[in-house]
């Protein structure tokens, strides 16, 4: 689960991490309130997004009155922001920060990611950071320094002094450092994130440390740790119909491809959607229907998939283990009537119940492509959505 800026920044502020002095607004008259609550006669207006690159977008606007400030609310409020991690459809824009601005002597770069291959927390730092971070780590990648955290221990305070020298910090910001990172450590293990990004991380002229920008990303699968976590999610900024298959206990993400995927086994999935490349087509989705899907839960992914008018065919692949494939055979015929399905539909049934699942395929009356095989399965679905088959 992704946050906003302001949801951010107020974890980092419980966590005893330094942000600039910022309130969200949800309509132009709060931005106004809140632009006068800070004083001042400058403030920084941003557009508050699940993506990167808003800066470059547009969406993060320095004013110098308080009817600039209306008027760039004004423009950014109901809008939909397109940075280079949204696509051209964009994000809605239904949430501003208005912050006062800082004084920026350096700008560096601060993360937390759970590394899964080594299965530690590792901590990235540069001692460039900003709206550039990713163009120096392609082009440096030793640029990046890496701290990798022992689990047993946590974070030694010599490995946060060994990231603050290689930042060039000095003095009193070793030690400021080493108290935003352990604040990072703690805040990573208690709330199951799995990035913290502080990018930039800036020096102030007065030479202390802030968090000008922050980036969230919570695990899904620890929610359940975390009730007071559910009313941070914004359902704006996500698809659709992965919000409709949560709803249902699906596992779907949306890819952009024209053949639809249902699948029972993320593995399995995993390799559908291998073979559909491998064989020329794309895939429009990743659907896991799971290993105790009812006929009404496989019914509701097959909506799911048809609602993406892009589709213009859709592979059915279950090995039936726990999953029976007459269950299987059930949630298409019933999914399919009750839509009018006019798309082809390859299905490849195997495992239990196998012979019955076909067998209510065959007498459903129904225009279905049977497949013998994975890859049979993927070279037919390829051919139906390219209108070869």
């Amino acid at each position: 689960m992704y946050l906003h800026e302001y949801q951010a920044k107020r974890l980092l502020n419980d966590y005893g991490i330094p942000t600039p002095p910022g309130f969200p607004a949800f309509s132009v008259k709060e931005a106004l309130n809140m632009a006068r609550e800070l004083g001042g006669n400058r403030w920084v207006v941003k557009a508050q997004v699940h993506a990167g690159g808003r800066g470059k977008a547009g969406g993060v606007k320095l004013v110098d009155s308080i009817a600039a400030v209306e008027q760039t609310a004004q423009a950014l409020l109901g809008k939909r922001l397109v940075t280079p991690q949204t696509g051209a459809a964009g994000k809605p824009v239904s949430a501003l920060l208005i912050e006062a601005p800082s004084e920026i002597q350096r700008e560096l770069y601060l993360g937390a990611v759970v590394d899964r291959a080594r299965a530690r927390i590792v901590f990235m730092g540069a001692a460039e950071g900003g709206m550039e971070i990713e163009e120096l780590a392609a082009r440096d990648a030793n640029a990046i320094r890496r701290v990798v955290v022992d689990p047993i221990v946590g974070l030694q305070p010599f490995q946060a002094r060994q990231m603050a020298f290689a930042l060039g910090l000095k003095g009193e910001q070793v030690s400021q450092l080493t108290r935003i990172m352990q604040g990072l450590a703690r805040l990573v293990c208690q709330k199951d994130a799995l990035l913290v990004e502080i990018n930039p991380l800036i020096v102030t002229g007065q030479g202390s440390l802030l968090a000008l920008d922050a980036k969230i990303t919570l695990d899904d699968n620890a929610l359940f740790r975390h009730p007071e976590t559910d009313s941070l999610r914004d359902p704006s900024q996500e698809d659709p119909r992965e919000l409709t298959a949560r709803q249902f206990g699906l596992n779907y993400i949306s890819l952009g491809g024209n053949i639809g995927c249902m699948v029972n086994g993320a593995g399995l999935a995993m390799a559908t959607m291998d073979l559909i490349k491998l064989h020329g087509g794309e895939p429009a989705n990743f659907l896991d229907v799971g290993g105790g899907a009812t006929a009404d839960k496989v019914a509701q992914a097959f909506k799911l998939i048809l609602s993406d008018e892009r589709v213009r065919a859709i592979l059915v692949n279950i090995f039936g283990g726990i999953m029976r494939c007459d269950v299987i055979a059930e949630g298409i015929i019933s999914a399919v009537k009750e839509v009018g399905l006019e798309l082809p539909v390859v299905v490849r049934l195997e495992g239990t119940n196998v012979e019955l699942g076909k067998q209510m395929l065959a007498q459903s009356g129904l225009k279905l492509i049977a497949a013998e095989g994975l890859t049979d399965a993927a070279v037919k679905a390829v051919a139906a959505a390219q209108g070869r088959l």
